[in-house]
Formats: C-alpha cells, structure tokens, sequence
C-alpha cells in the first residue's frame, strides 16, 4: 500500500504532524510505503492525482484527505482499504 502525503515548504499544518502520521501508517499496516511529496517539486504528479489543497494524502493512487487527518482517520482509512485488499 502507497501512501502519499502533499505538502508545501514552510506549511506548518504539514510539518508539525508528518512524523506522527508516517509512524501511525507503519504500525496500521505493515508493508506500508510512505512518500513524503513536495508539490513545487512534483506538481506534475500532484495534478495527475488531484491534488487540489494542501496538505493532502493520497492512498494507492486516490486522495482520501484534503486536509491533515488526526492518526485515528489516518489509521482507520488505511485498515480499511487493506481489509478490501485481502
């Protein structure tokens, strides 16, 4: 399972919860991949997403969250789809 979280440099709602999601994503599924997007550098690929607000996290290739979600969302939403996976 890919995650992708979007974010800008210098957006504090980004950088203040990055390392608590990320953490919350490895223990909710163990084969999780993380990848930490800035979108100056890749606006390609956040438009090819969809990627409209930022912070914004995509799973598998779908944003699920326009906006920071608690770890709880983060967690529930990731259980969720790997239960659909199996």
């Amino acid at each position: 399972m890919k995650v992708e979280l979007f974010y800008s440099p210098g957006c504090s709602a980004c950088g203040d919860r990055q390392a608590e999601l990320r953490t919350a994503a490895q223990e909710a599924i163990e084969d999780v991949e993380w990848r930490e997007i800035n979108v100056v550098d890749s606006v390609d690929h956040a438009v090819e997403l969809g990627v409209m607000t930022l912070p914004s996290i995509a799973i598998d290739g779908e944003v699920v969250f326009t906006a920071m979600p608690t770890v709880g969302q983060l967690r529930k939403a990731l259980i969720e789809r790997n239960r659909g996976r199996a």
